[in-house]
């Protein structure tokens, strides 16, 4: 039987905080929302040309064959709702989220199902209580038909969503659109220059050939950052606009930066051909466009003259010795640079899997080039990922060699940042060596002060020392390097941890929910998230998080804490054990 399918808007729509309101008043919750099913959600739905395909008890999923009408219905019923519920205390008000998505769908029945589907969900999961979370593509779709006005909600990456998505978002009262309004920055510009070097696209005919030009950009993006007069967007957040169309002014946007290096690269046999352009994000100027060729064994030559000639574009006045202090070789073999870069790509895939890949390409690189000490550092910082994960075949043998690996790769690093922060972050989460492990961060700091995942490390190991207003300066300072990574989850839970040992319970508790959208079953997220709701006085919410915490770890305690959170100071573990056991978690 052929599969059917078609092209079609898909709401998704749930009540904030429905558990609460139902814990409160179940049967007054319940016919409130029977009234607005009737008298709002439903008329609006069929105004408008949509169905419902199916209700989960809190919830809906519509869908609507023309992407206009699901925003303009969405937005309807937004305000409609508010319009009706204002007289109504908060904490009993009933407010929807929304999420819509425009896709190709499969039909079953009267069912649906599909990637666009699931994007729609998780666009709901993200949007306001009470406001509305569109797609970039229905944003296309109806931003000059409407006059709704969405806010730019950033590049997210969405829960069991493979690729980051750029969102917008609205809140009744900003129904109006302000046609001659700027476009405002997700975030400040800096008091330096700053910049994003976009992944450079492989001309190379060869799909392999991938980890070679996102290898280029890496070193290019070290060699920059190493600029100390430069802010330089960290490479996990740039990343995320691979295999996309961008508009560069955008990415200026999303990122707060002035100027965008964009460019590609083509190695065909022993030949390399690297083209570059320096573009004015403010105003999509082009500052600079070169071409730089040469051949394989020349690859760090060429890295080196691109380098200069962006630091050049960016500041005229720089002096040539500053340029040449910030680039430098990270080894001078190619066959063991090749290994290097292929276990840079394994381990951003971030699976067992490919973990043990890049165990292996670390340890070839190493084999052939005993100088190149940034190979052991990942080395270790790979180890430290298994033990997170719990991919550790062997804990014990695992991380007596990632902390061999970490003390070798620091005793060589000299002024290698990426070395001596990976060996100082595994000598402190494998070995134990807190203090020792955070003196190589610093000294890596001091040598790249752009290096997002640096500084990250830096606010984790200042918050075990007991430190945590500057752990939250650091971390803050990670989030804004890199405000678009993969890993900001991890970013927004230390900083919920942070918030909670000083006592600010509901910043820690929103941190917390921040961090649990992207990593929803990481122990360290679920752990804050729990104890900060139960101190809260969110109990329903902080027991159904206890239940996912000891689901994840049917061990967990609050006796074995500590070996979680390795915190020196008895008082920051206090918050978590009394949160914890308002929440259920046993002794």
């Amino acid at each position: 039987m052929t599969e059917q399918r078609r092209l079609a808007a898909i709401v998704s729509a749930d009540v904030a905080g429905y558990s609460r309101l139902m814990s409160r008043d179940e049967s007054g919750t319940l016919a409130a929302l029977k009234d607005l099913r009737q008298d709002v959600l439903d008329p609006a739905i069929a105004s408008h040309g949509g169905r419902i395909v199916k209700t989960t008890g809190d919830g809906l999923l519509l869908e609507f064959p023309s992407v206009v009408n699901a925003v303009r219905c969405a937005v309807q019923v937004q305000t409609a709702i508010v319009d009706r519920t204002a007289e109504i205390a908060e904490d009993r008000r009933i407010a929807f989220r929304l999420g819509i998505n425009i896709g190709d769908i499969i039909v079953d029945g009267d069912d649906i199902f599909g990637d666009g589907v699931n994007v729609a969900a998780r666009l709901q999961e993200i949007a306001p209580p009470g406001g509305i979370c569109i797609s970039s593509r229905v944003h296309d779709d109806v931003r000059d038909r409407l006059d709704a006005a969405f806010d730019d909600g950033g590049v997210q990456t969405l829960k069991n969503i493979s690729r980051p998505l750029q969102v917008w978002r609205w809140q009744p009262g900003s129904a109006i659109a302000a046609k001659s309004a700027p476009v405002p920055m997700a975030h400040p510009l800096p008091d330096k220059p700053s910049i994003a070097v976009l992944p450079f696209q492989n001309m190379s005919g060869d799909a392999e050939q991938d980890y070679f030009a996102d290898g280029m950009v890496e070193e290019i993006i070290a060699a920059l950052s190493r600029v100390h007069w430069l802010f330089v967007i960290a490479r996990n957040s740039t990343f995320t606009y691979k295999g996309r169309a961008v508009d560069i002014m955008q990415v200026g946007r999303d990122l707060g930066v002035r100027y965008v290096l964009e460019g590609s690269v083509r190695k065909a046999g022993e030949r390399i051909r690297i083209n570059g352009q320096l573009i004015d994000a403010a105003n999509g100027t082009h500052l600079w466009a070169d071409r730089f060729d040469g051949a394989l064994e020349d690859v760090f030559d060429l890295q080196d003259r691109v380098t200069a000639s962006v630091v050049g574009a960016v500041a005229p006045k720089l002096q040539l010795a500053e340029i040449e202090r910030a680039i430098r070789k990270p080894t001078g073999s190619l066959s063991a640079y090749d290994f290097y870069l292929r276990g840079v790509a394994q381990m951003h895939q971030d699976t067992k899997e490919s973990s043990d890949r890049a165990l292996q390409m670390f340890g070839h690189a190493w084999e052939l080039d005993n100088d190149f000490t940034a190979a052991l550092g990942l080395a270790a910082r790979c180890y430290c990922r298994r033990q997170v994960n719990g991919w550790m075949a062997d804990r014990a043998a695992e991380r007596a060699e990632g902390s061999r690996l970490a003390r070798r790769a620091a005793a060589l690093a000299k002024d290698d940042a990426v070395a001596l922060c990976s060996a100082g972050f595994a000598l402190v989460v494998l070995a134990g060596e807190i203090e020792n492990g955070a003196d190589f961060i610093d000294r890596a700091l001091v040598v790249d002060p752009n290096m997002a995942w640096g500084w990250h490390c830096s606010g984790l190991v200042q918050l075990w020392q007991g430190r945590a207003g500057v752990a939250l300066e650091h971390n803050s300072r990670a989030m804004r390097l890199s405000p678009v990574d993969p890993l900001i989850g991890q970013m927004q839970t230390a900083a919920a941890h942070s918030h909670l040992v000083e006592g600010r319970h509901e910043e820690a508790s929103l941190w917390a929910g921040r961090g649990l959208r992207s990593f929803a079953n990481w122990l360290p997220g679920v752990i804050v998230a729990t104890a900060s709701a139960a101190l809260c006085g969110r109990l329903e919410d902080a027991r159904n998080l206890a239940s996912r915490l000891r689901g994840l770890d049917p061990t967990f305690c609050v006796s074995n804490l500590r070996e979680r959170l390795p915190f020196r100071r008895q008082d920051y573990l206090a918050p978590y054990e009394e949160g914890l056991r308002r929440a259920g978690i046993p002794e």
